[in-house]
């Protein structure tokens, strides 16, 4: 690879790790997955989380320990989600289970976003799945394994991978920050993870993003570049709202949707996180539930496709109210 290209080279797939031992975090996984590299077998399995903690790396990375150099004839990998239809069974894949392996007794088929099949697909998956389980192993990779019909769920073993936690995010960080030379400051490192969430995918794009914007990256351009609101001004808003000040809250919201050009859901997010863990002597239980069942609300009014700013405002107002109400009680 020039250096033209090391320099442009995505880093999720620049520090996708090669090997097992060089996944981040899951080490409850990883130390099974090595044991099927040992005994060169392995079952039927659905990898379920959320998205960007490794689910794809250690399939790709079990597959390359145990084919070798016959991976790419042994290995494919397959996006559910671009052909949600019985065809990509019916194709595809069945084309492939019809070959024979190379490096080993089997082939692996790695299809990701299980779960967006149709349920006719499913069940031909599951046919599929009976009729070549001599020659072929699936791995299924579901952000929810309860959309996948339990016929499947039950032909396979189960591993559920969990968010990275914060340390793991920062070890790993802190690595790439030394390999490619940069500079940033510990904030801009936790305002990486706080939001992430422990998606080592988001936190790579945010990072690579903010070092093609300057040599020192601290934690305002992390902000940029994620679209998303710093904390001091979600903490603005709520402070206007307890407060009583409705034409104030509507300011900082303002702020929000037109000068940082963030959308309701951006917004009704970072909300919910700050009020959860808002300071109980200002915002006690009873009052943090009660706001919560509201942002729930409005929340699903917005993916129904309702505007943006009036179901904010309304928010903010029965954030207002339900203070009020509870002050005067």
């Amino acid at each position: 690879m020039t250096q033209k290209n090391e320099n442009t080279f995505p880093w999720t797939e620049k520090y996708r790790p090669k090997r097992l031992v060089d996944v981040v975090g899951q080490k409850h996984i990883t130390e099974r997955l090595k044991k099927y590299v040992e005994k060169r077998s392995i079952p039927n399995m659905l990898f379920s989380g959320p998205p960007g903690i490794g689910k794809t790396c250690c399939a790709v990375a079990l597959a390359r320990e145990l084919f070798g150099p016959t991976f790419n004839q042994d290995f494919l990998e397959l996006n559910a989600s671009d052909e949600r239809g019985i065809g990509i069974v019916r194709g595809e894949i069945k084309e492939f289970a019809m070959t024979i392996p190379l490096g080993a007794d089997f082939k692996i088929i790695f299809l990701d976003e299980a779960d967006a099949l149709t349920v006719d697909a499913q069940q031909a998956l599951r046919r599929t799945m009976e009729k070549y389980t001599g020659t072929v192993r699936f791995i299924l990779n579901a952000n929810y394994a309860s959309k996948l019909i339990s016929p499947i769920q039950s032909r396979c073993s189960l591993f559920k991978f969990k968010p990275l936690s914060k340390e793991e995010v920062t070890e790993k960080i802190n690595e790439v920050v030394k390999i490619e030379n940069i500079k940033i400051d510990v904030d801009a490192i936790n305002a990486i993870y706080d939001i992430c969430e422990g998606d080592m995918r988001s936190a790579l794009n945010y990072l690579q993003s903010a070092a093609s914007t300057t040599e020192h990256i601290k934690k305002e351009t992390i902000y940029n570049v994620s679209n998303a609101a710093q904390p001091k001004d979600i903490l603005n808003l709520i402070d206007a709202c307890l407060a009583g000040n409705f034409l104030e809250s509507r300011k900082y919201l303002e702020t929000l949707l037109f000068d940082q050009g963030l959308s309701g859901e951006d917004i009704i997010s970072q909300l919910y996180k700050k009020i959860v863990s808002y300071p109980e002597d200002k915002l006690n239980i009873k009052h943090k539930i009660q706001i919560i069942d509201k942002i729930a609300e409005i929340n699903f009014r917005l993916v129904e496709g309702a505007n943006d700013r009036i179901q904010l405002e309304a928010l903010l107002a029965q954030i207002i109210l339900i203070n009020h109400i509870n002050k005067n009680n």
